[in-house]
């Protein structure tokens, strides 16, 4: 790999926030061609019930009234190429799209959303899906094709340099697992992260409440607060949601 690559792939690891992270990895993904990007994790996987979408990381920079109505009709659940991701690990050609549509494979729900697609211009790509050790998560990426390039175009980028391309693609996804993600609103104030943590380590109430130096009236608000802030219902729930989010046990970058 030449160093220029080297360099990149260095300064992408060292990145400490997940916005400067993405806007990295778009620029890299739009030197080859692809000028839009989506890319989805979930850690609330049931089967082929990806959870609630306010759950996922979502990072895009597709128009947001495309991505607005792609995620409030839930049309992803019925979107071709993140069934094929949900299935599958690696990465693939958008032309099995069209070789399905000629074949007459697709459901009502699924031509819709190729439809729905093809208005906003997302028509030829590639997808990649990143293996997990956990049934319970999922995260793949899909890369657009710039405006006017055919899947073909795409496909000779991808014979020239798709090796690369699937190598960065997990390099970033890797460093998105690391970096801290919060959502509008959700963001835990340091008392809140210290609380969950020392809940997350088996610390009663009463426990926690000496270790800070507080009353247990306290240590149940900042509970309260957090559960509150990550739109759970139990402590249980507050403590695997802000692990996922890396919102505990971290350094402040």
């Amino acid at each position: 790999m030449p160093l220029t690559q080297l360099a990149f792939i260095e300064d992408l690891v060292n990145t400490t926030s997940l916005e400067e992270l993405w806007a990295k990895h778009l620029g890299k993904m739009q030197t080859f061609g692809f000028d839009r990007a989506l890319y989805g994790y979930t850690m609330f996987r049931a089967g082929d019930n990806l959870g609630d979408p306010e759950d996922f990381v979502i990072l895009s920079n597709h128009d947001r009234a495309y991505l607005d109505e792609f995620f409030a009709k839930r049309m992803f659940t019925h979107a071709p190429m993140v069934k094929w991701s949900l299935e599958h690990d690696g990465s693939v050609s958008w032309s099995i799209m069209e070789d399905a549509y000629r074949r007459g494979d697709y459901s009502r729900e699924e031509l819709d959303v190729v439809e729905f697609n093809r208005v906003w211009g997302i028509t030829a790509g590639y997808s990649v899906s990143f293996k997990s050790l956990s049934p319970r998560s999922k995260a793949g990426i899909g890369l657009v094709g710039k405006p006017g390039a055919s899947q073909a175009d795409v496909d000779a980028i991808w014979a020239a340099h798709g090796q690369e391309i699937t190598l960065l693609n997990n390099i970033f996804h890797l460093k998105v697992l690391q970096l801290p993600y919060s959502y509008p609103n959700r963001a835990l104030t340091s008392r809140q992260r210290e609380v969950l943590e020392w809940v997350s380590d088996g610390k009663t109430t009463q426990d926690i409440a000496l270790l800070i130096d507080r009353t247990s009236a306290t240590v149940e608000k900042h509970l309260r607060l957090a559960r509150e802030s990550l739109g759970v219902q139990t402590t249980a729930q507050a403590v695997s949601k802000a692990t996922f989010q890396n919102q505990i046990f971290r350094y402040e970058l």
